[in-house]
């Protein structure tokens, strides 16, 4: 009988070559992809350990917010006299605003 298997050890060990190049292709592909999700999984959480601490600051700045209306409103309740008041510090803000904006846009140009 014929050996089937005589001349074929070459291209088994060239198989066998190849087929360990492409597993190091993969594993290499493999080790950048777990790389990037690292790299992903560390972004994401400094993402929100950010958002946490601006939600912070919008719970802060909202309490501030509640304060100045609630003070707000009772000037507006109280008498004549701190409505006079009112009235001259909302003018003068609005002015300090406007120069403001002014002094700015003159810089820039």
């Amino acid at each position: 009988m014929a050996d089937w298997n005589r001349g074929h050890g070459a291209v088994d060990d060239m198989l066998d070559a190849e087929n360990k190049l492409l597993a190091d292709n993969l594993a290499s592909k493999v080790s950048r992809l777990k790389s990037l999700a690292y790299d992903i999984d560390k972004e994401a959480e400094e993402q929100n350990s950010y958002l946490d601490g601006m939600d912070s600051n919008f719970l802060s700045a909202t309490g501030l917010l509640t304060g100045s209306v609630k003070r707000f409103s009772g000037m507006v309740r109280s008498g004549k006299d701190n409505r006079k008041i009112l009235c001259y510090v909302s003018v003068g803000l609005v002015f300090v605003f406007f120069l403001l904006y002014y002094l700015i846009y003159r810089l820039q140009n």
